[in-house]
């Protein structure tokens, strides 16, 4: 997600995506092979209908619950399922801070939380944000610890980092399906040591976070992940110079939260990348205003169609659970009166 608000009016979409900068907290004033280390095979044989969840344990901390359509209180994950979710993504920050909506999300509450996700047999996505808090398309701040850092430094840290947080995650028997090296990163990583107009060396920083991945677990797919695949110029720029460096990856995913009637085009334009590099693809974050029920849903099951038609491997909406006062974000899929998911959801099924 675009943390700083990537507004999709920039490319002609109709909705505006609000910045995760501005969120508001309220409270405080055959898949379950796959979520122990799936096989790429396995994972290519399926199509996933996911959601990011990263939220959820700050909102239960806070005292927040959620209750399933017919107004039942009930674990999320199994209100999840019921609308046929078997994959779930995760996010890890670096060094966070104490922030309920904005931190918190280390590697160790990371696997917690995936020990509740391979227990109810869904899989499971790690998305590396390489800093402390948000970074998106627009921004990609290093970790406060690695900002000082030449590029040598910079690459030693990769290394560590990736090698302990996935050492972490395979003590915990939590190995991801997939792993995203970086958080829509058109514009690199950690910059500006990795940014995309320095391809040698934003490519040796994701190739040192793929090779640990590997290390640790050879048989986890690893992502790269873009946001606004409605420039397709813009992608090809980034793919053209990472390939071009010796780039390594083994999926290409998506972010967009477009209308329903750009749903296709968008999608297509995913098709076209993932056919230029031969790597197969799925859309790893969605959303639409929770205000506008009916267009949302229309929305996301545009989406999974146009992804099924085309070979996409999956859909994962990003924080549907979230609902106010915990949250002013807008994009999410639970209506915070009656605590019951809205029909956004039945564009699942």
């Amino acid at each position: 997600m675009t943390v700083q608000g990537t507004p999709e009016e920039r490319a002609g979409i109709a909705w505006v995506r609000l910045g995760r900068r501005s969120v508001l907290l309220g409270a405080a004033a055959g898949v379950g092979a796959l979520a122990l280390g799936a096989h790429t095979a396995n994972a290519a044989a399926a199509f996933f209908k996911g959601a990011d969840i990263s939220w959820a344990p700050q909102m239960e901390a806070h005292g927040y619950t959620w209750k399933n359509a017919a107004g039942q209180s009930q674990d999320l994950l199994t209100i999840l399922q019921g609308y046929g979710i078997n994959a779930i993504r995760l996010r890890t920050f670096v060094n966070p801070s104490g922030s309920a909506t904005d931190g918190h999300c280390s590697i160790n509450e990371v696997a917690a939380l995936a020990k509740r996700v391979r227990d109810a047999g869904m899989a499971i996505m790690l998305d590396y944000m390489f800093g402390d808090t948000w970074n998106s398309v627009g921004v990609q701040n290093p970790p406060a610890a690695w900002k000082n850092m030449s590029y040598s430094q910079m690459l030693s840290a990769m290394n560590s980092y990736v090698n302990q947080t996935m050492t972490v995650m395979k003590n915990n028997n939590v190995l991801p399906a997939w792993v995203q090296i970086g958080n829509e990163i058109n514009s690199g990583i950690c910059r500006p040591v990795g940014s995309v107009s320095n391809p040698a060396q934003m490519t040796g920083l994701l190739n040192a976070a793929y090779n640990q991945v590997k290390q640790v677990s050879p048989n986890t797919t690893v992502c790269i992940h873009l946001a606004q695949p409605q420039k397709y110029d813009s992608m090809q720029t980034f793919f053209s110079r990472y390939a071009g460096n010796g780039g390594k990856w083994d999926m290409s995913v998506f972010s967009s939260y477009g209308s329903a009637s750009v749903a296709a085009g968008i999608v297509g334009n995913m098709k076209k990348i993932a056919d230029a590099y031969r790597k197969p693809f799925l859309q790893s974050e969605f959303g639409g205003p929770v205000s506008k029920v009916a267009a949302t849903r229309a929305s996301l099951a545009a989406y999974l169609d146009a992804l099924r038609s085309t070979g996409g491997q999956g859909l994962f909406y990003w924080e549907p659970e979230g609902y106010s006062p915990f949250t002013g974000y807008a994009n999410v899929a639970w209506d915070a009166a009656t605590r019951r998911p809205t029909a956004i959801m039945d564009g699942f099924r």
